[in-house]
């Protein structure tokens, strides 16, 4: 039972079930003693009708429903349950708390929007299958049970019964494993993976996701970004009718963190973060020539139209580069009158300059930001993101995909005074700067990519390293010495030694393309059954205590049982 409409004679009720919704017509006039049973029936109660299907009068077509020209004139009704009422209504196009939902989520998937982002994602990962087993791909499992290694994250660990104080952990990514199956001679592998990493949570992430994992052998990197480019593409194709233009543009990771101040540009609007410093040099502004003199920059973002912004506004963002780490936003308006504290320094000449630089027009708002010049863009792109959101830049319904590519290889950890892998140490690094990996670590490149799409990274993939003493070499720029490197990757190491292929892959979230694809703004509405922020099922109640049984089998003692939270915030 969805909605029923008692007129005192006709009951009208409309039937809802997993393909969609239809009319039944009640009338005393053709059957009292259905009427009568049709009076005690209420929001959520399961029943089964049999009747004849009509076509509705013209005047009363119902255009919002698919079979708003239809309607069941019943024979037979029977109540199969009843329901108590909800805790919130399930029809569409009502506000609910999400805890509430996440509590109540088998009420919730009930909801039209929660029925068609499920139906969106099965088209999605339907389209992924058929358009790989096309290229040639095989899915092949691997398991859920394996080894703690180093991958970025904390492991979710499983305490092994049969081996007492040993763990298995949970995988974080098939990533060991699709290597190893290349080395098996596998070829072109894929997986519909699920993962798990024990991380801060936020919107766009879950401890238990999804991903599509794909790896192949004798490749470089344009052909393992072709394939995956061709299959997001068939796959928005299929599941939201958009097409993507292809081949993806490519950016490399300086390029897009100097033009958009993050390596995961949304590229569906312009704001581009320009280098100015040049056109400024020699003005008499001391923040500007104080920044040029130390070696630094002056960068630049036209915002269309906004010259006229009030004061209000612009202090706002002036304050959200400061959060940033600015030291403060310099602005001009371009309208018929400059306005701004350079109106009186800058002729007309120069602002148009800038302008063009920025790739903006007169009537644009000039945003500027001195400084060491990665820091100026990382500021304005905060700024442009969030102008963009406040202005409606955003054109809606757009997909904007590219790749991203040419990532350091390592980055430093402040915190434990060494370098660490930017990707996975299994990522291989490019050959012209390998001879530079021991002397000067931070100016080495990867053969790595990672896949955008509306300012999200979708996943990422490398080329990998398949020679051992390459392996070894990484492992030792990031303080893995040869004996532990033994005794966590021999495995790895032993393979290379026996012919081990060139291969290269990628893996892309699936929670986070159908997020997109939906227009979802979290995870959890893509995903039947998520976790909260905290890592909660609220519907479940997990995570709970166990019984003190399990854990002496186990030989696992508590050194600090904590209290159980039954409710966790979304």
């Amino acid at each position: 039972m969805h909605q029923t409409r008692d007129l005192g004679g006709l009951i009208f009720v409309e039937l809802r079930d997993w393909t969609g919704v239809v009319q039944v017509v009640f009338n005393p006039a053709v059957d009292s003693r259905l009427h009568e049973q049709a009076r005690e029936l209420r929001s959520e109660f399961v029943v089964a009708v049999r009747g004849r299907v009509r076509r509705r009068a013209p005047e009363n077509v119902n255009p919002r429903l698919a079979t708003g020209e239809v309607e069941v004139v019943p024979e037979a009704l029977e109540l199969l349950n009843r329901s108590k009422t909800p805790p919130f209504y399930i029809a569409e196009g009502n506000e609910v708390d999400e805890t509430l939902r996440l509590r109540y989520r088998y009420l919730d998937l009930r909801r039209p929007a929660m029925q068609a982002n499920l139906r969106l994602r099965h088209r999605l990962l339907k389209a992924i299958r058929d358009f790989l087993d096309a290229e040639g791909f095989v899915e092949v499992e691997t398991p859920d049970l394996t080894r703690s290694t180093p991958e970025g994250a904390r492991d979710f660990l499983v305490p092994s019964r049969t081996n007492p104080g040993t763990f298995y952990a949970l995988p974080q990514s098939p990533q060991l494993f699709k290597q190893l199956l290349m080395v098996g001679g596998v070829g072109r592998y894929y997986q519909i993976a699920r993962c798990f990493r024990d991380e801060d949570l936020r919107a766009d992430r879950q401890p238990e996701f999804t991903q599509i994992d794909l790896e192949m052998s004798f490749v470089e990197a344009e052909d393992v970004q072709d394939v995956t480019e061709r299959m997001l593409a068939a796959a928005v194709e299929a599941t939201v009718g958009e097409r993507l233009a292809l081949p993806l543009p490519r950016l490399t990771w300086a390029e897009a963190m100097d033009r958009y101040g993050s390596d995961k540009p949304d590229l569906r609007f312009g704001m581009a973060v320009a280098d100015a410093g040049d056109l400024l040099a020699g003005l008499d502004f001391a923040p500007f020539r104080q920044a040029l003199e130390r070696g630094g920059t002056v960068r630049a973002l036209a915002v269309p139209g906004a010259a006229g912004a009030s004061r209000r506004q612009i202090d706002a963002w002036t304050e959200l580069a400061r959060k940033a780490g600015a030291a403060g936003l310099v602005w001009l308006g371009t309208g018929e009158e400059l306005r701004g504290p350079l109106r009186e320094r800058l002729e007309r000449e120069r602002v148009a300059r800038l302008l063009e630089r920025a790739g903006g027009r007169p009537g644009d708002l000039l945003l500027m930001v001195a400084g060491e010049p990665r820091q100026a863009s990382l500021v304005l792109g905060r700024l442009r993101l969030q102008i963009a959101a406040e202005l409606d830049l955003v054109p809606p319904g757009r997909f904007a995909a590219a790749w991203v590519t040419d990532f350091p290889l390592l980055e430093w950890n402040e915190e434990e005074g060494r370098w660490e892998a930017a990707h996975h140490p299994f990522t291989m690094p490019n050959p012209e700067d390998l001879e530079r990996l021991e002397s000067d670590p931070g100016s080495v490149r990867a053969l790595s990519y990672d896949l955008v799409l509306n300012g999200y990274e979708l996943g990422s993939g490398s080329i990998r390293i398949h020679r051992r003493e390459v392996q070894q070499r990484l492992f030792r720029a990031i303080g893995i010495d040869e004996e532990r490197a033994r005794q966590r990757f021999g495995f790895l190491l032993e393979a290379f030694e026996y012919g081990a292929p060139p291969h290269g892959g990628v893996a892309l979230g699936v929670d986070r393309i159908a997020m997109i694809l939906a227009g979802a703004a979290s995870l959890r509405d893509v995903i039947a059954f998520p976790k909260t922020a905290r890592g909660a099922d609220l519907m479940m109640g997990a995570p709970s205590e166990v019984d003190p049984g399990q854990l002496e089998e186990l030989g696992i003692a508590l050194r600090r049982p904590g209290p159980i939270v039954a409710d966790h915030g979304a």
